[in-house]
């Protein structure tokens, strides 16, 4: 039952950082909360795996702040990373001719 609530916190962390910070029309609405999600998931596991405990509120914290700065960053390599590639792309579209006669 604590997976599914980290989970969320994690989707709902991504939901912040996706809205909140700048680029979010260059990926899809649902990738950045699943990339938090699944942070805070994978992070959570590992936690109760090296003997953490569930009930204690560093797991908590940790979890959920990995997930934070990983949706955050996510964010923040993903915009202009594809900004760049579809400037690139669009030059490539508007000259079909060019790439053949350059080669």
């Amino acid at each position: 039952m604590e997976l599914l609530f980290v989970v969320l916190g994690g989707a709902i962390l991504g939901l912040a950082a996706r809205y909140s910070l700048p680029r979010r029309h260059t990926y899809g609405s649902a990738l950045i909360p699943a990339i938090g999600a699944g942070v805070a998931a994978v992070v959570w596991v590992a936690l109760t795996w090296l003997g953490w405990p569930w009930d204690g509120a560093w797991i908590w914290v940790v979890s959920l702040a990995v997930a934070g700065v990983a949706s955050a960053a996510s964010a923040f390599l993903i915009g202009p990373r594809r900004e760049r590639h579809d400037a690139v792309l669009f030059e490539r579209l508007a000259r079909p001719g060019a790439s053949a006669r350059d080669a």
